[in-house]
This record gives C-alpha cells, sequence and structure tokens, in this order.
C-alpha cells in the first residue's frame, strides 16, 4: 500500500537517462531524479523514498527527510506569507508545507520558527500543516501509570510552566519545579507521568518519582564511576546545570543519591568529586 506523506519502499521498474522510475501502485509510476538514485541502482531494486504532492499536484518522489512526515510534529521555520497561508521549510528542496489561515493559532511572518503537526486534508487530499494541536489531542482517555516513561514534545510555554504532546496523543503540563536544564518549543526528550488528575488533565516529571527515581539515579551513578574509571569529577559542591548535563536530574536529588550511597558504603565524597569505596 502506498502511503502519502511517508516513507515507501518502492521498486525500480524502469530506468532512465535522467533518474528512476518506481513503482507507485494505484498511483501508477513516478520518478525518482538521477541525483537522488543509489548508486548502482538496477532493475527490480527497491529504494526507500519519501512521497508528497508537488505544486503541479502530481506525486513525487525523494530522499530527502522532511522535518515530518505526515502523523508527526517538527519545528519549521516560515519561508513565506501569500494569501493562501503561510509556506514553512520542510526539508525537501522546493517544496514547502502549505499552513492554511484556518490552521494558525495566530498569524505568522517570514522567519518565525513554529511547531507543526503534519496531516493530510481529507477534503482536499493535500499534506498541509497546523498549529491547531486540541483536535489532534486527548481524543482517547489516558491509560498511564506513575512513573511511566513517556515521550514529550515541548509544545508551549505559559505562566504556568510547559505544555508538553505526550506519546503523540495527550497534553502534559511540566511546572517550573520539575524543569531542570534548558526547555524549548519542539524539543523532543524523555518523560514521566507525575499524575493524573481527576478532571483527566496530566502532570508531567523529567525525573522519577520517589524512591524509584532514587535508586534508579543510585545505579546510573555506580554505572557511570565504573565506566570512569572509579572517579568523577561531580560533588554536593557542583553546578545544578553541571549534575543535570551528566545525569538529567537536579542538584537536590543528586546530593540525596550521593548521601545514601555514602552511607551505604559504596562511594567517597571528596573535595572535587566522588570516587567508588
Amino acid at each position: 500500500m502506498i502511503n502519502v506523506g511517508k516513507n515507501n519502499s518502492l521498486e525500480v521498474v524502469k530506468i532512465a537517462e535522467f533518474g528512476v522510475f518506481l513503482d507507485a501502485g494505484e498511483y501508477g509510476t513516478t520518478l525518482l531524479p538521477k541525483r537522488m538514485a543509489p548508486e548502482g541502482v538496477e532493475l527490480g531494486h527497491y529504494v526507500d523514498v519519501f512521497l508528497y504532492f508537488d505544486s503541479d499536484n502530481q506525486l513525487a518522489a525523494t530522499t530527502e527527510k522532511p522535518v515530518a512526515e505526515v502523523g508527526e510534529w517538527g519545528v519549521m521555520t516560515i519561508e513565506s506569507v501569500n494569501s493562501t497561508g503561510a509556506f514553512a521549510s520542510w526539508g525537501i528542496k522546493n517544496k514547502d508545507l502549505l499552513l492554511p489561515f484556518s490552521e494558525q493559532r495566530t498569524r505568522f511572518k517570514p522567519g518565525q520558527s513554529v511547531l507543526v503537526y503534519v496531516y493530510t486534508d481529507k477534503a482536499s487530499g493535500r499534506i498541509v500543516g497546523t498549529t491547531k494541536f486540541n483536535k489532534w489531542l486527548d481524543k482517547t482517555p489516558a491509560n498511564y501509570t506513575k512513573n511511566q516513561q513517556v515521550d514529550l514534545i515541548i509544545a508551549e510555554r505559559s505562566d504556568l510552566g510547559f505544555k508538553a504532546i505526550v506519546n503523540g496523543q495527550h497534553w502534559g503540563m511540566i511546572f517550573p519545579s520539575d524543569v531542570f536544564g534548558k526547555l524549548f518549543i519542539g524539543k523532543k526528550l524523555k518523560g514521566f507521568i507525575k499524575n493524573i488528575r481527576p478532571d483527566g488533565k496530566i502532570d508531567l516529571s523529567l525525573q522519577k518519582i520517589g524512591v524509584e527515581k532514587m535508586d534508579d539515579l543510585s545505579e546510573k551513578i555506580l554505572e557511570t564511576l565504573a565506566k570512569k574509571g572509579g572517579s568523577l569529577p561531580l560533588s554536593d559542591k557542583s553546578s545544578p546545570e553541571e549534575i543535570f548535563a551528566a545525569f538529567r536530574t537536579s542538584k537536590g536529588t543528586f546530593k540525596k543519591s550521593i548521601g545514601t550511597l555514602y552511607k551505604q558504603g559504596k562511594i567517597v565524597i571528596e573535595k572535587d568529586g566522588i570516587r567508588l569505596a
């Protein structure tokens, strides 16, 4: 089955001087330009390509990787604006992604970087982008458990903290007390379910909660010490930024973990770092 707006593996059915023709199923054949064809490609070979509709609404194939396929989010730069809408850099040469005015939460200007969701418009069949995420999220119950690891995309910043897209399906919130390191719109990272409120809203954390979090970090500290020859230039005097860069945790949690390891006799805390006992 051919999936326009996604990566496909298509068979080479004809070779020409200017490129190769690929079997595109119900769409017939599509041309992959010579500059993109793999070296030594022959009839019967399969080539991985991204399929989209060009400016003439004809099926086109490319080996270029778009910022986001249909059903995905990606950060794109607005290249131009006309009476139809805004056009964002999609990562494909000579093909920007249309964001119709009806799909914009605010009017964009060239040069802006925005988080975009890519989908196929059912009415026109065109692949377009939107910044109106609510109609794509929270359509199913949030059946998560506390401390469950999830995939996050930072989507918005507000007075309450950062709104994040959880597993591509739900909205979640990271409050300031749970923010460590640099967060920015479009950043993809791992997080954990902190709480699901009675109204279904999701609170998120960038680290595990409670004892399980501490145990997990303690194991990671010991593993890192073993890999680094038994010592690390990190201690309770290190900056929060240094600690986060090494273990993606807060300074307070790190201090509690090395304190516990010290009491257990597993490490020694020195003036300029820690080492295995």
